[in-house]
């Protein structure tokens, strides 16, 4: 749905209802400013863009740490894990 920014103010209550079931455009000066969703909406975009920065940062972190990983895994494959010979008492 598309409306101006005076149609949007002047119906607020209509506007509102009508983002619960799909994202309404709000124009100004001819161009989309806004859109308004419901909030079950934003929250599913927040949970999608935190899971794409999430991701992001997973590949960000072993391309810096590449040669450390490496390191860290050779030491594991030679040595296993430093605890191994623990015991419980």
């Amino acid at each position: 749905m598309h409306v101006t920014a005076t149609q949007a103010k002047n119906r607020f209550g209509a506007i509102c209802a009508q983002a619960k079931t799909e994202p309404v455009f709000v124009e100004k000066d001819g161009r989309i400013d806004t859109v308004i969703v419901s909030a079950n909406q934003f929250s599913e975009l927040q949970a999608a863009n935190r899971i794409e920065n999430l991701a992001q940062r997973k590949v960000q972190f072993e391309q810096m740490h590449s040669a450390w990983l490496a390191e860290q895994n050779q030491r594991f494959e030679a040595h296993g894990l430093w605890c191994d010979d623990m015991r419980v008492w």
